[in-house]
């Protein structure tokens, strides 16, 4: 109780009991009288016009309710999807964002589009219909490649698009560095490819949509993030309902890795579809259809120069990137390769000057957007790939460059937008080196070496910008939503709490994680307090839950609130007791008068709250507060991780002998919580590394990694026992002085990684994923 429990205490999570013991609920749990399910047609081509559909043999099937398809979605006025954050290019002209219809009209464009749905008894039965929808299609030519979409000639996606460019973006002071590199005492080049992720969330998509006739009002349960921007979106440009008549309801979300941000087709199709066929129409994707359907993360490829002088300080990057959107523009894909990767290029790095030109493009290929990390770990692969090469060619030690190089004071302004207000860099790889025992790799390796096996080592020193922010800030530079965070803090008459936050857990442990902030400041047991969120009826407007925001933005409105209830609570209090309201504490349960043995139950000053017996004059009765907290700056996570290999030359086979993780995470409130979330970040990130890719066939634009006996998901035996450690600078730019953790894993390990198995095998021309196979050839071209 009270401290015990408080912020740093490694309490074990309040949300896993259920669980561990199957008790969780989420959307495909949900049941609604009179449901019906629904089965999607996909396109089976990535580029075809629509040339007529047939579905007289599937509304016969007995059993089925209806089958629609988009002419009938588009006479009802449903809109197309959009893209929430506006890009411009260099030349002042706004992004080429092409139609995307919930159900396809008369052009497919990627395969598994949605083109029909069909509504049944059954999910059996709505999947014979499917089987005997006819669409006749005119198949057209496909492009998936990034390079070739943009060459003269490609196949055109979308009319309004001209050679697939969505736009052509530019930060930094081209002319800056073009002099820094002309004047440059060494020159480093470097290509890089960050290769196309599927997230697989542990819990495929879905969604239950219901239409209530006689209140004229829908309910949506959904697998998502952020059910209040899902119901704004829904509302304000899809047309499916008003505001005030839509209900999203996220229930337990098992998993999201930012894929389940979005708003999809199916949501506002399966709402939609409710009201036109008079039933509740539940869909649960497959996990084929997750694949095919659910955004992808990454695809980018970049050159990198850098330009330093005589003594090996940084004077310029120049990046050039150009990055793969997919068929249709994502919810936030363009801010992905543009404010949240561009503004990151310069690493932990005193870099004077940088100049980035992105490019975007249409593919024939699943939409992209935001991944773990999203785009951070782009831009720290980038840039930490670029820092190992520069030291390999300049004969330097890869952690002399870096700490030569790196920012020391602080706050600092880059030359790309970001100010770093707190940090120490040195202190990370400092820890991270000694954990590691770099001053003894020289004998390991050679040791290794007398077995037949090549021994590498690898850093990465990433930082990254979260808790996005402020509203002003984003606004002006394209994002079509505030990024503030709301709470509302209630104390109940018997002293119980709820807290109820526009945050939205997915996994990350909020329940127990919030809990605990109120138990540092009311002094109250776990037990005593509830955290509400995922409920559009229940919780007033948020923002939910990405970019590892629910700390340091989410947990700080909840920490405004908790302000207003201890501050009325004191005045309750000290009126009570006969005190001044300075003397009055809050600690263990009871509000106290310091130095003095006179004190109340928490209980009982709520009690007092709601019984309004005797309150101070003119106060109004009741406990419950609400704040709506804008943060003033990013946030900015960092850390050193290091990671050592061993290649067998034979067979390219790679082993993680040891991996070290030191992170700043600013203030931690749950030790144990945050090591889990560093543990999955790096799996995944070793995953993106050394297995994972999504392939798709250059001919056909078949996806050719759609299920798990081809897309190579890491595995226990894939992975080493971690060593995560932290160094604390607390974050000034909130009043928690949290940095966030929830993407460090995920943009911190590739480059270790690769790094590392370059450093082994010598040969520095390496790609993700680093399979055996791609070691070997790697390994031979040398």
């Amino acid at each position: 109780m009270g401290v015990a429990e408080g912020i740093g205490a490694r309490v074990a999570r309040k949300e896993d009991r259920r669980f561990i013991t199957g008790k969780g609920r989420y959307t495909d749990d949900m049941n609604v009288v009179g449901m019906k399910h629904a089965i999607f047609v996909r396109s089976p081509h990535a580029h075809a016009r629509i040339k007529g559909i047939d579905k007289s043999e599937a509304l016969a099937v007995e059993g089925v309710i209806d089958v629609l398809d988009g002419d009938q979605l588009a006479a009802d006025g449903i809109g197309n999807l959009i893209c929430g954050w506006m890009i411009h290019s260099r030349d002042g002209s706004p992004m080429k964002m092409g139609d995307w219809r919930p159900l396809a009209g008369d052009t497919v464009r990627y395969v598994g589009e949605a083109v029909v749905i069909v509504v049944a008894e059954t999910k059996a039965i709505a999947r014979e219909a499917a089987e005997k929808v006819v669409i006749d299609y005119e198949e057209l030519d496909a492009v998936t490649d990034l390079v070739t979409a943009v060459e003269p000639g490609a196949p055109q996606i979308h009319p309004v698009a001209e050679n697939n460019l969505v736009f052509d973006w530019t930060i930094g002071d081209e002319t800056a560095v073009e002099e820094a590199i002309s004047d440059a005492a060494h020159i480093v080049e470097l290509e890089v490819s960050n290769n196309r992720l599927i997230p697989n969330a542990m819990e495929p998509r879905a969604t239950l949509g219901h239409y209530d006739p006689g209140e004229d009002h829908y309910t949506c349960w959904t697998t998502s993030q952020n059910p209040h921007v899902a119901r704004l979106v829904m509302s304000a440009f899809y047309n499916v309902a008003p505001e005030n008549k839509l209900r999203v309801i996220a229930p337990d979300v098992g998993g999201g890795f930012g894929s389940k941000i979005f708003i999809y087709p199916e949501e506002i199709v399966c709402l939609w579809a409710s009201k036109r066929t008079g039933v509740p129409v539940k869909w649960v994707a497959d996990r084929t259809e997750s694949f095919m359907t659910d955004a992808h993360g990454r695809d980018h490829l970049s050159t990198i120069k850098i330009a330093l002088d005589a003594n090996k300080k940084i004077t310029a990057f120049k990046i050039d990137t150009l990055a793969n959107l997919g068929a249709y523009m994502s919810l936030f894909s363009s801010s992905v390769p543009t404010y949240l990767y561009a503004t990151l290029l310069s690493g932990q790095y005193d870099i004077p000057n940088i100049f980035a030109n992105v490019r975007t493009v249409y593919t024939n290929t699943t939409p992209v957007d935001a991944y773990r990390g999203a785009g951070r770990p782009e831009a720290s692969y980038l840039v930490e790939r670029a820092m190992e090469t520069a030291a390999r060619q300049l004969d330097m030690d890869p952690a002399e460059l870096r700490r030569i190089n790196f920012v020391k004071t602080f706050p600092h302004e880059t030359p790309v937008i970001m100010t770093y207000d707190a940090g120490d860099f040195e202190a990370s790889l400092d820890v991270a080196m000694e954990a590691a025992d770099y001053a003894g790799f020289p004998a390991r390796k050679a040791e290794a070496e007398a077995r037949g096996k090549l021994r590498g080592i690898g850093f990465n020193c990433y930082i990254e910008a979260c808790g996005i922010a402020p509203s002003k800030a984003v606004g002006s530079l394209g994002a079509g939503v505030g990024l503030w965070e709301s709470a509302e803090v209630r104390v109940n008459a018997v002293g119980t709490i709820e807290v109820l936050t526009g945050s939205h857990s997915h996994g990350q442990g909020h329940e127990t994680t919030f809990a605990q902030l109120v138990a540092e400041r009311l002094g109250v047991g776990l037990d005593s307090i509830s955290i509400v969120h995922g409920d559009t009826d229940k919780v007033q407007m948020g923002m939910g839950t990405y970019g590892s925001r629910s700390g340091a933005v989410g947990m700080s409105a909840i920490a405004g609130a908790l302000d207003k209830v201890e501050a009325k609570a004191k005045k309750v209090a000290a009126h009570l007791l006969e005190a001044d309201e300075s003397d009055i504490v809050i600690e263990n349960g009871e509000v106290k008068v310091a130095g003095t043995d006179k004190k109340l139950a928490w209980h009982e000053v709520s009690l007092a709250c709601y019984t309004a017996h005797n309150l101070p004059d003119g106060m109004e009765p009741g406990l419950k507060e609400t704040s709506f907290y804008d943060p003033s700056n990013f946030t900015f996570p960092a850390g050193c991780y290091i990671c050592e290999v061993e290649v067998d030359p034979d067979t390219g086979t790679t082993q993680i002998i040891q991996f070290v993780a030191a992170d700043d995470f600013g203030n931690i409130i749950n030790p144990m919580i945050v090591e889990g979330q560093v543990h999955g970040g790096v799996a995944q990130g070793i995953g993106q590394a050394m297995l994972e890719g999504c392939a798709y066939d250059p001919e056909s634009g078949q996806l050719l990694t759609a299920s798990y006996m081809d897309y190579a998901m890491p595995r226990a035996h894939d992975l080493p026992s971690f060593n995560v450690l932290t160094t604390t600078t607390p974050c000034p730019s909130n009043p928690l002085g949290i940095k966030g953790c929830g993407e460090a894993g995920a943009i911190g390990s590739p480059g270790a990684l690769i790094n590392a198995i370059t450093d082994a095998i010598g040969n520095n021309d390496l790609s993700m994923p680093a399979t055996p196979q791609n070691v070997w050839a790697a390994l031979n071209a040398k």
